[in-house]
């Protein structure tokens, strides 16, 4: 597992589901034991869930984009679904949304706003590729749970 990489044609070529498997997976390359795929009907807008060696409980959702860069842009509703789960029923520490593809310019500010991260192609492509777990390649993550931040 540890060897696991992805490229991005690769990514773009799976249906939905394997994505979201996919996803499970380099969270489980990363140290996520316990790393679970559990999206589907009724998801209530998590897809992956994981708990990453700092004990941090991760929540994903997954918008996978057949065309890639070239499908269409994931918007804020997206956001507000995932804004409104990721925290309150699934017990997110880090809530995030990973596409394949591209979000739309509202996503950005929203995202800052509430404390959600948001992974695009690129990110993606750099995670999937293996160089990095992805809380090295994200910014502002909160704190491990057992820790108290220097702010708090």
């Amino acid at each position: 597992m540890r060897r696991l990489r992805y490229e991005l044609p690769q990514l773009d070529a799976l249906h939905h589901e394997d994505f979201e498997f996919a996803v499970r997976d380099l969270m489980r390359r990363d140290g996520c034991d316990d790393a679970v795929q559990v999206g589907g009907a009724g998801d209530n807008g998590a897809d992956v869930t994981a708990t990453d060696p700092l004990g941090r409980r991760w929540v994903i959702q997954c918008k996978h984009r057949q065309d890639g860069a070239l499908g269409s842009a994931v918007g804020t509703p997206d956001l507000h679904v995932l804004n409104g789960t990721g925290r309150q029923l699934h017990g997110g520490d880090v809530v995030v949304l990973v596409t394949n593809g591209r979000f739309t310019a509202g996503c950005e500010p929203l995202a800052k706003s509430q404390k959600l991260h948001l992974v695009d192609r690129g990110t993606l492509g750099e995670w999937a590729a293996g160089s990095r777990p992805l809380w090295e390649l994200l910014q502002q993550l909160p704190p491990s749970p057992g820790r108290r931040s220097a702010l708090s």
